[in-house]
């Protein structure tokens, strides 16, 4: 497996519950990890006591080796659009899952260029975008009481070394898993399943995930 010891991880959006949860991970991983907002005090707030770093998200994609997407799906590209030049050749992880909800529950949104993360590929040329972490329970991420997340990462990208790198990330958080989940162009139907997780865990008052079988 590929070695991702000595990277540090950046995570835009991460004063949310999503981002909080993977930056605590990848922190008790042994992982230096910056935690990016557009308000570098609330940043700095959400990541001291998690023994992260805080700081703008222009700051953060500059100096973070692999850095996630963890915003609101309503400021993705204007974001990711912002900090083309910061996010030059790195890996890109995103994690967005562009959902709606009204009374009937949760449903995917229609995406003009497919997904998230092929807008996100779109909006960003000169980087490695790979999709991944989409159906991580914010809730266990953040429970200290749950030393194991019992889940699958699919992992979906057309950079072979970086879909790599990041199965590798996954798997430092005990219990998970980073599985290849193909390329780029099928992470709609990954995002989108995130809608029918949020369905069973409402039905089920569960923190349901994903498990691959014969892999």
């Amino acid at each position: 497996m590929t070695d991702v010891s000595g990277l540090s991880i950046g995570i835009l959006g991460g004063t949310g519950d999503q981002g909080k949860g993977l930056a605590r991970r990848f922190v008790l991983a042994g992982h230096t990890v910056l935690i990016g907002s557009r308000s570098a005090e609330r940043a700095q707030q959400a990541a001291e006591p998690i023994g992260a770093r805080g700081a703008g998200n222009a700051e953060v994609a500059a100096q973070a080796d692999v850095v996630i997407v963890a915003v609101p799906w309503d400021g993705h590209k204007e974001l990711l659009e912002s900090l083309r030049t910061e996010l030059s050749g790195k890996i890109v992880i995103d994690c967005v899952n562009p959902l709606g909800f009204d009374k009937q529950g949760a449903y995917a949104l229609p995406v003009e260029e497919g997904s998230a993360a092929q807008q996100a590929a779109a909006v960003l040329p000169d980087s490695r975008v790979v999709a991944a972490f989409h159906h991580v329970s914010a809730v266990l991420l953040l429970d200290e009481t749950v030393e194991k997340v019992d889940l699958d990462v699919l992992v979906l990208g057309d950079d072979r070394e970086a879909t790599d790198t990041v199965q590798a990330l996954a798997a430092v958080i005990p219990g998970v898993r980073g599985v290849y989940g193909g390329r780029l162009r099928n992470a709609h139907q990954v995002e989108a399943f995130t809608a029918n997780l949020i369905s069973i865990n409402r039905r089920y008052k569960a923190h349901a995930g994903l498990r691959v079988t014969d892999v």
